[in-house]
């Protein structure tokens, strides 16, 4: 079955996203569409358990929430709390093994695995700043 809803996410430099996205998080690329400058027009990627996020490199003058921050006490002021505030929440196989390769590939870890009520989970923040929130795929 497709998922019913596909987070969409813009970056500065989409393609390094990708590559980074890759490493870090375990993704797959499975489309990239790239525009007459180079840059990405539009890319896909597979989380591994059944979901996909896409992405793009909308416009020169987009700031990621990384970069935003730098420049506004009000973004560096929601940055600063270790919550996914606005974010992408996935699935994973194996939460422990996940956040390992995750920091090892340098991700900034927002808050450890944590058993919680909803489930075992961590907190992360990739190269540009976008907050993800990984949950242990539940037992079905």
């Amino acid at each position: 079955m497709r998922q019913s809803v596909t987070p969409m996410i813009s970056y500065e430099d989409a393609a390094g996203a990708i590559t980074w996205l890759v490493e870090a998080f375990g993704f797959r690329e499975t489309t990239r569409i790239a525009m007459p400058d180079g840059s990405v027009g539009h890319a896909e990627l597979e989380t591994g358990t059944g979901g996909i996020v896409m992405l793009a490199q909308p416009t020169p003058e987009y700031r990621s929430p990384a970069r935003h921050a730098k420049d506004c006490a009000d973004a560096a002021a929601w940055l600063a709390v270790p919550y996914v505030i606005d974010g992408v929440h996935v699935y994973v196989a194996d939460l422990d093994a996940h956040h390992a390769h995750a920091k090892a590939a340098g991700a900034t870890i927002l808050g450890p695995p944590e058993d919680t009520p909803y489930g075992r989970m961590y907190r992360a923040a990739d190269l540009e700043g976008h907050r993800w929130m990984f949950e242990q795929l539940p037992d079905e």
